[in-house]
C-alpha cells in the first residue's frame, strides 16, 4: 500500500487496518528468525533471510505512514 500523500486524518478503522498489518508482519518476522537458528539448508535460509527483509520492509512502511500521517503542528 502507497499513498502519494498521506492523509492529515487516519480513521479508527484505517489505524486498526494498519496495526492488524503491523501486528501480522512483526509476527511473520519474528518467526522467520526463529525458523532462521533451525535451518541448515543454505538455500532454504537465503529465502528465510529474503522473507525477513521483506517483512521488515512492510513494517518500516506502516509506521511510516503513520508518521507522515501526523500534521506538521502535532510534531
Amino acid at each position: 500500500m502507497e499513498y502519494e500523500k498521506v492523509p492529515e486524518i487516519i480513521t479508527g478503522k484505517d489505524l486498526e487496518y494498519l496495526q492488524d498489518m503491523f501486528n501480522w508482519n512483526y509476527g511473520a518476522y519474528k518467526n522467520t528468525i526463529d525458523a532462521l537458528d533451525m535451518v541448515e539448508d543454505t538455500e532454504l535460509e537465503n529465502h528465510l533471510e529474503k522473507s525477513v527483509e521483506i517483512f521488515y520492509t512492510a513494517m518500516e512502511d506502516i509506521l511510516s505512514i503513520l508518521e507522515g500521517g501526523l500534521n506538521e503542528d502535532s510534531k
